[in-house]
């Protein structure tokens, strides 16, 4: 125990001096008054060593539990230590309610807001130790636009890890999964439930009737152990569970008329547009860079559905476009899709530049009514740049000496000449090369036939086919006739050559004997002469003459 203890103290002691936070965030604002909440409060603050007075929620709140979580992490040198309270806790009362600041020592955490809920009147009654509720946030949406399907499994008994949930797929929409699965407590009819809710966006493709399909759940229950049973090995696995969820049918409603045909139909909950400048543009000259951000922000649609704002088109304007930023963001309502765009704008000259105006139509999904987002147009002034005028003046005169006084021209003459001679000398050299021959005759010695035939007697008597392929060619070289012309007329060396050659081209090979060829060559009979004058009056000499 001591000895965890003091390295956990030389740890705090290296830790670089900071400023030190208390921060208090919640897993969900959106509840029912029979469901919990975890709240998480972290301190970074190395010299904490108590924890928060927990005393101000008991008004408003029931504490259920509180966990502790101990962390040391290093990162580029810098090492930091975290600790962590999650809090479960059932609020106590309807409405909107606050959970106060908390107290750690010199700190306080920030107060959150919470909506809770009353207990629904059609919430689930079952009594089963597993089920699935689904639910849609409305009945009928516009085509493209966001319908969220949430799934809620209750289990009363425990669960092993190894739960898993069907996935979302339907032909004529687009799924999308908000974020991670959430588990919480629910008390239904006097019996606590843990709760894993799953979320979903849809987003429809075409108007008509669309049909949600049912999701299978399955997951292996714990088999709850007599009271004074020892179990060496952990909890027992029980049966396994499967439970489908509902079919959801949701009216999916087209385009509506009045929508202009020409412009990206955008139904959302809310859009706001913005636009910030780097620097601001407050006093210009010419040649500056200004960078405009245009930032589109919808709450309803992902970041893929925003189309491209407008782009700033002013003569005397140099435009540079950056690539945009497209991000997601999770709230309880669904997505929030941003796309934000940068633009360097460089003014060419000085003068007023009137800049348009930026408009994005969008169709509002709970107003039910066309509405315009725009950015007002405005002008700006740019005015001369002293820098940029002397810049441009200054190359006028210094042009002229530099001319006039430049180098003599006949280093570039010696130059141009030395060049043309190295290339007559190698036109020179490439041509008399070109009329030698490729190769040149050199006198060569013929062997002695008999030493060749020697050679072919070892070869075949080691039985060495490839040996005595190359004495063979060599001895074959010089006979008045071929190799395939003494085969042909010669049946045993033709026979001798077909073992050769398919020792030479198989597994074979270590296996072959020689002397049936040695026995062919020496029974070989001697070519016939052709007689003379036999030839044809007028024949041409061979053109390869032995």
């Amino acid at each position: 125990m001591i000895r965890p203890f003091c390295a956990l103290l030389l740890c705090l002691l290296v830790l670089p001096a900071q400023a030190a936070s208390l921060t208090a965030s919640v897993d969900r604002s959106r509840l029912s008054i029979s469901e919990t909440v975890e709240l998480t409060i972290e301190s970074d603050d190395p010299t904490q060593f108590g924890k928060p007075d927990l005393s101000p929620l008991e008004p408003l709140f029931e504490v259920l539990g509180t966990r502790q979580l101990n962390r040391i992490t290093t990162r580029d040198g810098q090492t930091s230590a975290t600790t962590r309270w999650i809090i479960t806790l059932q609020p106590r009362h309807s409405g909107y309610v606050v959970i106060p600041p908390l107290q750690l020592g010199e700190l306080a955490t920030q107060p959150i807001t919470l909506q809770v809920l009353e207990a629904s009147p059609d919430a689930p009654t079952q009594v089963a130790p597993v089920f699935i509720d689904a639910s849609l946030d409305q009945d009928s949406v516009y085509v493209q636009a966001q319908a969220i399907l949430t799934l809620r499994i209750y289990h009363s008994v425990s669960l092993f890890d190894d739960s898993s949930l069907s996935p979302l797929q339907i032909a004529d929409a687009r799924v999308e999964q908000l974020g991670q699965a959430r588990t919480y407590e629910k008390d239904i009819g006097g019996v606590r439930h843990g709760v894993i809710e799953v979320r979903f966006a849809i987003y429809p493709q075409r108007s008509g009737q669309l049909r949600i399909p049912a999701l299978l759940f399955s997951a292996t229950t714990v088999e709850p152990g007599r009271a004074g049973d020892f179990q060496p090995f952990g909890p027992r696995p029980g049966k396994l569970v499967r439970v489908r969820s509902p079919e959801i049918p949701l009216t999916v409603k087209a385009k509506p008329a009045s929508y202009p045909a020409d412009v990206p139909w955008l139904p959302a909950r809310a859009l706001s547009l913005n636009e910030s400048w780097t620097p601001e543009p407050t006093q210009v000259q010419v040649g500056d860079s200004l960078t405009r951000h245009l930032l589109l922000k919808v709450d309803g649609l992902s970041s893929a559905q925003l189309p491209p704002i407008p782009a700033t088109k002013v003569d005397g304007l140099r435009r540079y476009p950056d690539q945009p930023k497209l991000a997601n963001q999770t709230s309880e309502r669904g997505l929030i899709g941003s796309r934000e765009e940068s633009e360097a704008l460089v003014p060419e000259r000085s003068g007023r530049f009137e800049l348009p105006e930026v408009e994005v139509l969008w169709w509002n999904t709970r107003e039910d009514r066309l509405e315009r987002a725009f950015l007002p147009a405005r002008s700006l002034e740019v005015a001369d740049n002293p820098e940029l005028a002397e810049e441009s003046a200054a190359p006028v005169t210094a042009a002229q000496p530099q001319i006039l006084e430049g180098p003599p021209l006949w280093p570039w003459q010696l130059a141009c000449a030395l060049l043309a001679l190295t290339t007559l000398l190698g036109f020179g050299l490439w041509w008399r090369a070109r009329r030698q021959p490729a190769i040149l005759p050199s006198p060569q010695s013929s062997p002695n036939p008999r030493t060749l035939l020697d050679d072919l007697r070892r070869a075949c008597q080691a039985n060495d086919p490839q040996a005595t392929r190359q004495a063979l060619d060599a001895w074959a070289r010089q006979q008045p006739e071929t190799l395939a012309d003494m085969a042909a007329r010669f049946v045993p060396l033709s026979d001798a050559l077909d073992g050769l050659n398919g020792a030479l081209y198989s597994e074979t090979g270590q296996h072959w004997q020689g002397e049936d060829l040695w026995r062919a060559i020496r029974s070989l009979p001697p070519a016939e002469q052709p007689a003379a004058g036999s030839g044809e009056p007028g024949a041409l000499p061979p053109l390869y003459p032995r």
